[in-house]
């Protein structure tokens, strides 16, 4: 493919790898290190005059490092004259700071979507927003691509009597993403109202629906500590549900998260390589992977050609 250039990250290099597969190219050449004072240095390994330019990075890991990383790529392709530079961020950094939820709180989304924008992006490629209310902090194009055709596929698949299901959202700020897939499939939804007294800590659930005698697939966007993917799975077995599965697009899964998994009754929880999880599988196997660098790749493919993304957003490319 003439004019492309795909630049990998330190965060997932093999997403990577597997999206320049697809297009029928290699990463292109780039050496990522730091000087002795840890300042992050980038040298850019060939010329990028005139041409198409797609950064891959994902928040996660060292996710400050891995930003400043992007912020710097992207600046240096920029002032070397490549004709436009897309930052392909398969997990956004800071996405869940999208709001004053109390006084003096920051709305740290919007400052990296600032910091995108100065350094010299022309287009943003993400995945599964937070809130898609974040595309509107930039005043440069965003494509938020769904993991949605992918977990439908998996679901399918893999379940026994899926029809017989109930999808579950484990709080109110994900109706919306369950309702849609519920939709699709022609199946039940429910909905747990959690109560927070602090971040990161759920104090009371409440199940609106009915899980008896059902496999409840609990959906959301993202499994953190998941400490509320857990409790919820708790309630659900105590509603009379038969299986517990659980389908996250970004498995971030930090501090006790893989040994809270291990010792729920959740059969499997189900996430997407938009972070690498091959570490973590190895400690906890109820992880299971679904590969979404084929829509990645096409949606990088179609961008260049100037093609619509839209077929994307309701199915799996071949």
């Amino acid at each position: 493919m003439p004019n492309i250039k795909i630049f990998a990250g330190n965060s997932h290099p093999e997403l990577a790898q597997r999206i320049a597969q697809r297009l029928g190219t290699e990463p292109s050449k780039v050496v990522l290190k730091k000087f002795a004072n840890q300042e992050t240095c980038v040298e850019i390994g060939e010329s990028v005059r005139g041409e198409d330019v797609y950064i891959l990075q994902s928040g996660c890991g060292e996710v400050n490092d891995h930003l400043m990383e992007m912020l710097i790529m992207i600046h240096a392709c920029k002032i070397a004259s490549a004709e436009r530079v897309t930052a392909v961020i398969p997990c956004y950094p800071y996405a869940r700071q999208d709001k004053k939820d109390k006084s003096r709180a920051p709305i740290s989304a919007k400052l990296v979507a600032n910091m995108l924008s100065v350094a010299g992006a022309d287009h943003i490629i993400t995945m599964d927003l937070h809130a898609s209310q974040i595309q509107g902090f930039f005043d440069i194009p965003v494509d938020n691509l769904y993991a949605e055709p992918a977990v439908l596929k998996w679901i399918k698949e893999n379940i026994e009597n899926w029809r017989e299901c109930t999808i579950v959202s484990p709080d109110a700020g994900g109706a919306k993403r369950v309702v849609s897939i519920a939709d699709r499939l022609n199946v039940n939804f429910a909905l747990i109202h959690k109560e927070r007294a602090v971040a990161n800590e759920v104090q009371r659930m409440t199940l609106v629906g009915d899980v008896t005698g059902r496999t409840a697939i609990i959906v959301d966007d993202l499994a953190d500590t998941c400490g509320t993917v857990v409790k919820a799975a708790e309630k659900l077995k105590e509603a009379g549900a038969k299986k517990v599965y659980a389908v996250m697009t970004h498995g971030v899964f930090s501090g006790p998260a893989l040994e809270r998994l291990m010792n729920s009754c959740i059969e499997a929880i189900v996430v997407s390589n938009t972070i690498p999880q091959h570490e973590k599988i190895a400690v906890c196997p109820k992880i299971q992977v679904i590969d979404i660098s084929s829509i990645v790749g096409e949606a990088i493919r179609r961008t260049h050609n100037g093609e619509s993304i839209s077929y994307l957003l309701q199915n799996i490319p071949l």
